[in-house]
């Protein structure tokens, strides 16, 4: 049996973009997605703090060392420049791996969303 649990968390970052006319995703600052063990194309589940608004998408890499967090195509519409953030990726894995995993958990400068 596989359970899904937390496998990464990116807590309180603010959008800094929301690009309607893109094909899709949230694009991440680099350093970020390092920090949280976050890959290229990984789904994330987007929460917004500021309206309740869910929802799941896929990442992209942002430029290293600028704190971007930009919802790019339909989510756009969830969100605004500001908006508070949480990310988090969950992983599949049997109960016994589950039970020894450790989640990457960051905790980013909320107002530059720069690692500390």
């Amino acid at each position: 049996m596989l359970i899904e649990v937390v496998k990464s968390k990116i807590h309180r970052v603010k959008v800094t973009g929301a690009d309607l006319n893109y094909i899709g995703s949230i694009t991440i600052d680099q350093d970020l997605m390092d920090a949280a063990n976050i890959v290229n194309g990984e789904k994330i589940q987007v929460v917004n703090n500021n309206n309740g608004e869910r929802l799941e998408t896929y990442v992209i890499p942002g430029l290293r060392g600028t704190g971007e967090i930009t919802l790019n195509g339909a989510a756009a519409r969830k969100v605004a420049v500001g908006d508070t953030l949480i990310l988090i990726t969950y992983a599949q894995m049997s109960l016994e791996e589950a039970k020894t995993f450790q989640p990457s958990f960051v905790f980013p400068d909320e107002n530059t969303n720069l690692l500390r």
